[in-house]
């Protein structure tokens, strides 16, 4: 009896043990976490981090801990997914884990969480299911929305045209003929180019675009506590979208004076009749306030970085005049010199689209994509990534892969073409992102910038005021978006 007690005792602790094992190892590889440097306390990692090119140190990094691996910016963790791979696995096959947006302190500050592409959970499934379907209602992706782009672009020819030859810088052009185009499908109109009200508003843009380069800026991502305590540029730059939140509901109050709800005009109007829809509802996502956050979203979205690609792109194409001349000796024999150009001409002309689609890889304009969040626990590859966890599904590591693009930091349209000249897809060009979260207004700007940069070859050569080999064609890097270096140039009638 005492040997079968002994037994069991035995057997008992052999069984507890390995639980205890089986246990420890579950606890133990569920919380193994993608490595990283190690972070000193409120500073993170930013003593091995620069702030000013935070691309570059990551791409460091990632040669020394992998494709996946962890920061610390400031107090505030984050993984970085670094290559083509490990992104499209986190984005498109476990699409729904990784569909949260990650927190940056600025975007925060700027955008309060609440629009189209800043807000979580079911805020962020009605607001992009919603703005998805209306958008297209209003013509986005339709030929509608391509005539209007060719009449912008018509305008924007003229006015360039009466530069008469004198160098000038184009941004102001770019933006106002972009911004026209989301205008009219959100507000119901384009504006006037000397209406005072859309110049002021597109000051404000310009401003923010320049200052998000500074110092201050910068370092508000990292400790945003002690930036709001002291002034800056980051001051100004919220108090200027501040002034663009004010525009968009004033907009939004004439509507709601006008609206007559069986004939919605655009993307406003529909919002409203989907507010009047859901009056009883005590839970709904449809507010005055997330209506004014989601058309910032949009105008923003919609002018900014088709503009940029434009002014970077005809920076680009000045330092290459053989490039351009290839361009125009297509767009001749295409599409002559007497009609606008139109998406239908784009399959046959594949070098003029290499070269767009070169522009927006060369120029990386989001190089660190906008971030991501995990909605839940989430086990990726042999790494457990703990809920809310800021997740950065770098584009940079993507777009200037060396092995899918030759020479990546080169400029060459090559990049897209195959050896018989023929335009070359890649599953690496991914400007837009990839995903739930990826680019709502894809479709618009692939049209937007095809058919604004081929209206503007079609009728002018471009003149820089150095010689094209001093021209500095690389960007200016900050942590949220690059930008070209200013610049002036003539455009010169062909």
């Amino acid at each position: 009896m005492e040997f079968l007690g002994m037994t069991t005792i035995f057997l008992l602790v052999c069984i507890s043990c390995l639980l205890l094992f089986t246990t420890w190892r579950s606890i133990s590889q569920k919380e193994k976490q993608p490595p990283g440097p190690i972070a000193l306390p409120i500073v993170g990692n930013l003593l091995q981090l620069n702030p000013w090119n935070l691309p570059e140190s990551l791409k460091k990094l990632s040669k020394k801990y992998g494709p996946v691996f962890t920061i610390s910016l400031g107090p505030q963790k984050a993984v970085v997914l670094y290559g083509y791979d490990v992104v499209k696995e986190a984005l498109v096959d476990q699409a729904e884990d990784f569909s949260g947006r990650g927190s940056l302190p600025l975007i925060e500050k700027l955008f309060q969480g609440t629009g189209i592409v800043t807000s979580n959970g079911e805020t962020w499934k009605q607001l992009r299911r919603f703005a998805l379907t209306t958008l297209r209602d209003f013509g986005m992706g339709k030929k509608s929305i391509e005539e209007r782009i060719q009449e912008e672009a018509n305008f924007l020819v003229e006015r360039i045209r009466n530069t008469h030859e004198r160098p000038f810088n184009p941004s102001n052009f770019l933006v106002h003929a972009v911004s026209n185009i989301i205008c009219s499908v959100v507000f119901g109109d384009r504006f006037d180019y000397e209406d005072k009200k859309f110049l002021t508003l597109i000051n404000l843009l310009d401003e923010n675009d320049k200052l998000q380069n500074s110092i201050q800026t910068q370092l508000y991502n990292f400790f945003p506590t002690v930036m709001e305590y002291l002034p800056g540029p980051h001051k100004k730059m919220i108090k200027n979208t501040e002034k663009v939140d004010q525009f968009t509901l004033e907009i939004i109050a004439e509507h709601q004076e006008t609206l007559d709800p069986t004939c919605p005009r655009d993307f406003i109007d529909a919002f409203l009749n989907k507010m009047e829809q859901e009056k009883g509802n005590g839970h709904s996502e449809f507010t005055v306030e997330t209506l004014s956050r989601s058309t910032l979203d949009l105008f923003l979205a919609g002018t900014g970085t088709t503009s940029t690609t434009l002014r970077h792109g005809l920076l680009i194409l000045q330092k290459f005049p053989e490039i351009v001349e290839k361009i125009q000796k297509e767009i001749d024999h295409v599409i002559g010199r007497n009609r606008s150009p139109c998406m239908a001409d784009r399959s046959q002309m594949p070098y003029t689209d290499a070269v767009v689609h070169e522009i927006q890889r060369f120029i990386d304009f989001l190089p660190l994509n906008v971030p991501h969040a995990v909605v839940r626990d989430t086990k990726f590859r042999d790494y457990f990534i703990p809920k809310n966890t800021m997740i950065i599904p770098t584009l940079n590591s993507i777009l200037h892969d060396s092995k899918e693009f030759p020479n990546p930091e080169k400029f060459d349209p090559g990049h897209f073409l195959n050896a018989n000249g023929t335009f070359k897809k890649s599953d690496y060009f991914m400007p837009f992102s990839v995903g739930k979260r990826m680019c709502a207004g894809e479709g618009l700007a692939r049209m937007e910038l095809f058919i604004f940069l081929t209206a503007i070859l079609q009728n002018f050569t471009l003149k820089p005021v150095v010689d094209h080999k001093d021209i500095d064609i690389s960007p200016f890097v900050s942590t949220l978006a690059n930008t070209p270096r200013p610049y002036e140039v003539s455009f010169l009638p062909r």
